[in-house]
């Protein structure tokens, strides 16, 4: 039963700093008027335990516990669409974004986990 507990408790952290790191991308993204199409807590291959579409963004919950994802629309890494990329550049699309706003959505996840980091080793000190 201990085990139990001990792998729920992982889980659990896990997922919230992968929220959290998501979060960071998916912000900045709706802050500079970027679609976002989905956003995912674990991988969804082929299925998802949970999902729901509010807007243009469909929020998921994923079966394969190994991350998460923000899948933007014009990221042709994320998407490997290449049909997508053929046609011109839409107002909403990542691709039609300045570099400075593209650098900040790339960059958001990583400037989360270095907050909370820093917020993690304050608490710790305290205590």
């Amino acid at each position: 039963m201990e085990i139990i507990i001990k792998a729920s408790q992982f889980i659990l952290s896990l997922s919230f700093l992968i929220v959290l790191h998501e979060l960071g991308h998916f912000i900045p993204a709706k802050l500079f008027k970027t679609r976002v199409e989905k956003f995912y807590l674990f991988f969804d291959y082929k299925f998802s335990l949970f999902k729901k579409k509010i807007g243009e963004t469909e929020y998921g919950i994923g079966w394969i516990p190994l991350g998460g994802y923000v899948k933007i629309s014009g990221m042709i890494d994320e998407s490997m669409d290449t049909e997508q990329m053929k046609q011109p550049a839409k107002p909403w699309e990542f691709r039609s974004k300045p570099a400075w706003q593209r650098l900040i959505i790339m960059l958001g996840g990583v400037i989360v986990n270095f907050i909370l980091g820093i917020l993690i080793y304050i608490m710790i000190t305290f205590v």
